[in-house]
């Protein structure tokens, strides 16, 4: 990799550019300054080196910007790397959050089945993001055989796009891939819920787990979510005079602060 200041005559002037070779890809990058060619007074010669001074600058610039993959040159290295390693090692990162590691699980398992053989990032494409929306859409399969629900459309092929998106920021593709084809919509939910009867009915039924048993019907009672239940501790459950019982604690899933107050019962 090197990038050279050179001179070119043009128009009675001398033109200043640079020339830019990085690993066999060679480019010009004219700079818009120009030298006397025939400097006659004192002026006229400190304004060339001024001038030089400059585009030297520029030089410098530009050869750091290359070393650091911010110019125009794509790291080719790193496009010949596995994509599907990729997918894997992202998921891998969120072990911590079993939802969101199963989709993603779901996600890269999916896609090799629609791609069984290795793949490189100089091979993704549009045209392959196209084909794998196809793929959950009209071919992909569930452990019935049944096909894929909307909203599981929904979900991997968003997880999908945000591994290109995160591909783009780690400098490994240049361009989005996946930005000019359209997603999938998200389907409507039927969420279930129990009267009161069917909450009540649980209080006097018999569980192997009585822990399960209470904190079920404390989520019932709070509307908290299984994963805030289950790390709960004593010191987020308060009290005071004007307020009642309460609950301080800090949201699993969004990781926002929450106040809730709690009943009596």
């Amino acid at each position: 990799m090197k990038v050279t200041l050179r001179q070119r005559k043009k128009n009675n002037k001398i033109s200043l550019y640079l020339d830019i070779y990085n690993k066999g890809v060679r480019k010009n990058e004219y700079l818009g300054l120009y030298l006397n060619p025939t400097p006659q007074t004192k002026e006229e010669r400190l304004s060339n080196k001024k001038t030089k001074e400059y585009a030297e600058s520029i030089r410098a610039v530009r050869q750091i910007e290359i070393q650091n993959g911010h110019y125009g040159f794509e790291n080719t290295d790193k496009l010949k790397g596995s994509f599907i390693s990729y997918l894997e090692n992202l998921r891998d990162k969120r072990k911590s959050s079993l939802g969101n590691y199963g989709n993603w699980d779901g996600m890269v398992k999916h896609f090799k089945i629609f791609h069984p053989t290795n793949i490189s990032f100089n091979e993704v494409d549009t045209k392959l993001v196209e084909n794998f929306k196809y793929y959950f859409d009209q071919v992909a399969r569930k452990k019935s055989n049944d096909p894929l629900a909307q909203n599981s459309k929904y979900s991997y092929f968003n997880k999908f796009r945000a591994a290109l998106k995160q591909a783009v920021r780690d400098g490994i593709l240049k361009h989005n891939p996946s930005e000019p084809v359209q997603g999938f919509k998200q389907g409507e939910t039927q969420r279930e819920f129990l009267t009161l009867e069917e909450v009540q009915s649980l209080v006097g039924a018999k569980c192997e787990s009585e822990k399960l048993k209470t904190a079920f019907l404390f989520s019932c009672l709070t509307g908290l979510r299984w994963s805030d239940v289950n790390k709960l501790i004593w010191s987020e459950v308060q009290y005071s005079d004007k307020a009642g019982y309460y609950i301080r604690y800090r949201q699993k899933k969004t990781k926002g602060a929450e106040t809730l107050p709690i009943s009596e019962q």
